[in-house]
């Protein structure tokens, strides 16, 4: 599932869920991926909550908590289930109850709940077993819910991106990304998580929503956004460096910010009412 830029982890996309090293990678520095990462439109939340049969939801892959605070503003009651003990850490420390497991591993000890949410994660889970699992733990009427971000910086500011990275790194697999992904990309990937949802026999036909929005980034706040995304959390301290330099001065080019446009992506499904 298409994510943040780079973020994509070496092995198909098919296969995100077993590229562990990338997938536990963000934890590295919780409290900057909190700050920097966006987060979803007021719109989707809502839209989930009051298509939801109640409040109890259950936040797959929950990092710091960003989507679940959100949640919680809306009302909700929400669990996290997290494999990053340090993302769990910071997530319990600003008030969320999270559990550390993979969602495959997660053992619901036969609780139940109104609304599965994955907010930029459901790459990492095994696409056929997470929506089997969801099946199981939701409630009838409930509701799964997966979403994410579809952004690619300007051209003025990817293209310099990738070419430093390319020097940077020049043996990572991700040095092959174009500077920059249509959103047809991403539109497809989102089509084709509901195809293991449909096979579950256990929902009713997926639907996908589309939220389009915009936000302004200095050269700062972009650059600590930046070191948050898979492709960089790996990366050594002087590669990192380059990639900065050269994204901060491509910025500085364009009068020290820029206006990123924002799509956020869900494919949706109600569980259907057992006979």
């Amino acid at each position: 599932m298409p994510t943040l830029p780079r973020e994509q982890p070496e092995p198909p996309r098919a296969e995100s869920h077993k590229a562990r090293r990338m997938a536990e990678s963000f934890g590295v520095d919780a409290q900057r991926y909190d700050q920097a990462r966006p987060g979803y439109p007021d719109e989707l939340v809502t839209r989930i909550a009051a298509g939801s049969p109640g409040l109890d939801v259950l936040d797959v892959g929950c990092g710091t908590g960003i989507a679940a605070r959100q949640f919680q503003a809306a009302g909700c009651a929400v669990l996290g289930v997290e494999p990053d003990a340090r993302m769990a850490d910071f997530a319990r420390a600003r008030g969320l109850r999270v559990e550390v497991a993979t969602f495959e591993d997660w053992q619901p000890a036969s609780r139940t709940f109104d609304a599965v949410i994955a907010a930029q994660s459901w790459h990492w889970v095994d696409p056929a077993a997470g929506a089997a699992k969801a099946a199981r733990v939701l409630r009838p009427g409930g509701r799964l819910a997966i979403f994410g971000h579809a952004y690619e910086p300007p051209a003025e500011v990817a293209e310099p991106f990738a070419a430093a990275f390319r020097r940077a790194a020049p043996d990572s697999p991700l040095t092959t990304q174009p500077a920059r992904r249509p959103l047809d990309l991403y539109l497809a990937a989102y089509a084709k998580l509901a195809d293991p949802i449909r096979e579950t026999g256990q929902f009713k036909d997926p639907e996908q929503w589309r939220f389009d929005w915009e936000r302004s980034y200095t050269r700062d706040q972009w650059l600590d956004l930046l070191p948050t995304t898979g492709g960089l959390t790996q990366l050594r301290p002087g590669q990192l460096a380059e990639v900065l330099d050269a994204v901060g001065d491509a910025i500085d080019s364009l009068g020290g910010r820029f206006t990123m446009n924002y799509t956020t992506l869900a494919v949706t499904a109600v569980r259907a009412h057992t006979p």
